[in-house]
């Protein structure tokens, strides 16, 4: 009997030792919300929500309620913003940030290899040069922002569906996802696409088609950054395509998904 109980003892003990090794911290994700031309307000918890519904990761948010193209956003006054994130979600609309210092600051995180996830209206923030309509040279000051994109966009058309074809079957972001249509929402422009950055959706309105969803290697560190331009209205970013879209954008970014698109033992959603 007590050689019984000793092995029970120590079955229970490899059992509890195994159980805490499975458990995983949930990926620490920020956030980075606000400015001109949005419901910021309401798709700040439409996105926490719908990302920590599809896999283990934690959301914060940085939030600005100025409703122009400089937004207020706290997280940023801290020199040390990044600090304790596993990837930044870029969803502000700052056009008219342009302080050199201050996007290099912000930068800073991913030149050093933190994951970006950047959403619609990120795509047009941070314009350094008053040429960012006209392809601005890879390295150069004013191309900091579009290096870390890998694309140059500058502007949109009218407010249409979008019919949405994936067209890199490699991917793990976009495996065995459906092409689609969206509502009414806003086609951005391609100027340039960088030689590091790899497209993986299409969008098309009418006659004009561009990049619409992409990955791209950042820096030396070929930092993991994925991009949609989708997003502007409150259902296309509700739609369960566009938050698992979104939700293995990020799990991409941080080498936490499988080649079928799953995410990684640990990583997916709590039962």
């Amino acid at each position: 009997m007590k050689k019984k109980f000793q092995l029970t003892v120590i079955i229970g003990i490899l059992t509890l030792a195994a159980d805490a090794g499975d458990s995983v911290e949930p990926i620490k994700a920020l956030l980075v919300i606000g400015g001109c031309c949005h419901d910021y307000a309401t798709q700040k918890e439409i996105l926490k929500a719908g990302i920590e519904a599809r896999a283990n990761i934690a959301v914060d948010v940085c939030y600005s309620a100025k409703k122009d193209t400089t937004p207020d956003l706290p997280c940023y006054k801290n020199a040390q913003w990044a600090d304790g994130y596993d990837v930044i979600i870029h969803d502000e609309c700052a056009a008219d940030i342009k302080d050199l210092l201050t996007v290099q600051r912000m930068l800073e995180p991913h030149r050093k290899g933190i994951p970006g996830v950047n959403l619609h209206c990120a795509a047009h923030s941070y314009r350094i040069s008053p040429e960012f309509a006209k392809p601005i040279a890879t390295g150069s000051e004013g191309a900091i922002w579009f290096d870390y994109l890998g694309l140059q966009s500058s502007g949109h058309g009218k407010q249409l569906p979008i019919s949405i074809t994936y067209i890199d079957s490699s991917s793990p972001i976009t495996k065995n996802f459906d092409n689609w249509t969206t509502v009414n929402e806003e086609l951005y422009n391609n100027i340039d696409i960088r030689e590091s950055a790899t497209p993986i959706a299409h969008g098309k309105q009418g006659e004009s088609e561009t990049v619409v969803v992409w990955t791209n290697r950042y820096s030396d560190k070929k930092t993991r950054v994925f991009s949609t331009t989708l997003g502007h209205n409150n259902e296309t970013v509700a739609d369960a395509r566009y938050l698992d879209l979104v939700t293995r954008g990020l799990l991409w970014s941080c080498d936490k998904i499988d080649p079928d698109g799953k995410p990684l033992t640990g990583y997916g959603p709590a039962k």
